[in-house]
């Protein structure tokens, strides 16, 4: 296992203005929350985790939620500031925000420039205002287009949209509209998710009443090779099975989750993973700023074997277009052979048709019959090794 300092680094701002029907993440609505309190309590952990484990340099920043872009100017300068203050940010570092449309004022664009950031995710989900009102977004489509008008007026030219797809009440026709809007704003990278109906969500509740239009497997699937075939058509390499992108514009900190790499975690409800443990911070805003106060606010530290790591390196791995290489497994791995390893479970899927050699010979990944098969293939990475 990889034991050098992550050089990827995570913060997590949990509030946001509403929550949508189907997010289950760790979010709060921003209403009376103790926010400037909360940003003292990750310039704390900030602290304690360099002392803890002391960052060489940080390639990678990526600050998700929640909808960061809630903060004012001033406190975006203030979380900022903090974050160059205890971590070295590489000149050339990727910078990344998430954003929901209709958030981002040229004040805060600015402060952001300012503090660093250098890439922008917004959180567009679909170009339809009936949709959008549907999945409990509070955004509209002109708030879309004025978002990324204000976000390169302001120099940012490295910008991200997610899409969602297999909504309630969501077409085919509905679906080929955002997709085509989508590719109209001519933006470097996109990110594709079906609907997960999670419990704890407005959804769940509605999916379990039965009372939740959703479309048909088959038709989910056609969406899926839709976005995947209109993307490649506007140039947008499929470099993840959700993300396409120009070359050179992939986004190179989830990159580090899918190589299995360490990386910093910090916040309210973040994971992380160095030196062969994993983390999870305390969810709640108030007991994490008071854990914050006292220690390092960890809700949990589970030790990863080695096994688990060679079943997590294939499973998000595989995630990836080009797949697993020989080199990093064994790089990883103390040269260990992936095939040596895996090979009871590689066999049958290259049988069946769901993976192949790369096209060097030195590693392994998803085929095009795979892709939309993909949760298969990782789950067949699940346990495989356990009690080895």
């Amino acid at each position: 296992m990889l034991m050098h300092p992550p050089r990827a680094l995570y913060i997590h701002i949990p509030f946001c203005k509403h929550r949508c029907h189907y997010c289950d993440f760790n979010t709060y609505v921003l209403a009376g929350q103790p926010v400037d309190a909360y940003l003292d309590a990750l310039e704390r952990e900030m602290e304690r985790t360099v002392l803890a484990l002391p960052p060489e340099r940080i390639d990678t920043v990526f600050v998700g939620g929640g909808t960061p872009t809630v903060l004012t100017p001033e406190q975006m300068a203030r979380f900022l500031g903090a974050v160059r203050r205890w971590f070295p940010v590489a000149p050339d570092a990727e910078f990344s925000v998430e954003a929901n449309p209709g958030t981002t004022g040229p004040e805060l664009l600015a402060a952001m420039r300012e503090g660093g950031v250098n890439r922008i995710s917004f959180g567009v989900q679909a170009f339809d205002d009936a949709l959008l009102q549907r999945i409990g977004r509070i955004h509209d489509t002109n708030d879309v287009y004025r978002s990324i008008e204000l976000a390169r007026e302001a120099g940012f030219n490295n910008l991200s949209i997610d899409l969602m797809f297999g909504l309630p009440g969501q077409t085919m026709e509905l679906l080929a509209d955002s997709v085509r809007r989508a590719v109209e704003l001519d933006l470097p990278h996109y990110s594709l998710y079906g609907l997960k109906i999670e419990e704890n969500t407005l959804f769940h509740v509605l999916y379990e009443r039965n009372e939740l239009p959703l479309p048909a497997e088959e038709e989910e699937l056609q969406m899926y090779l839709f976005i995947m075939e209109r993307l490649e058509a506007a140039g947008r390499r499929q470099y993840e099975i959700s993300n396409f992108a120009l070359p050179g514009c992939e986004s190179r900190h989830n990159m580090t989750y899918w190589r299995n790499e360490p990386y910093y975690g910090i916040g309210a409800g973040a994971h992380g993973y160095a030196r062969g443990v994993r983390h999870v911070n305390i969810k709640g805003v108030t007991p994490y700023i008071e854990a914050a106060n006292e220690r390092l606010p960890r809700l949990s530290e589970d030790p990863v074997t080695e096994n688990e790591a060679m079943e997590d390196f294939m499973m998000v791995g595989l995630r990836m277009r080009d797949g697993v290489r020989d080199a990093d497994f064994a790089a990883q791995f103390g040269g260990r052979s992936m095939d040596d390893v895996f090979g009871g479970v590689i066999g049958p899927l290259r049988e069946a048709g769901l993976i192949e050699r790369r096209p060097d010979g030195a590693g392994w990944r998803l085929t095009e019959r795979g892709i939309p098969l993909g949760n298969e293939v990782f789950g067949a990475f699940v346990g495989v090794l356990e009690g080895n």
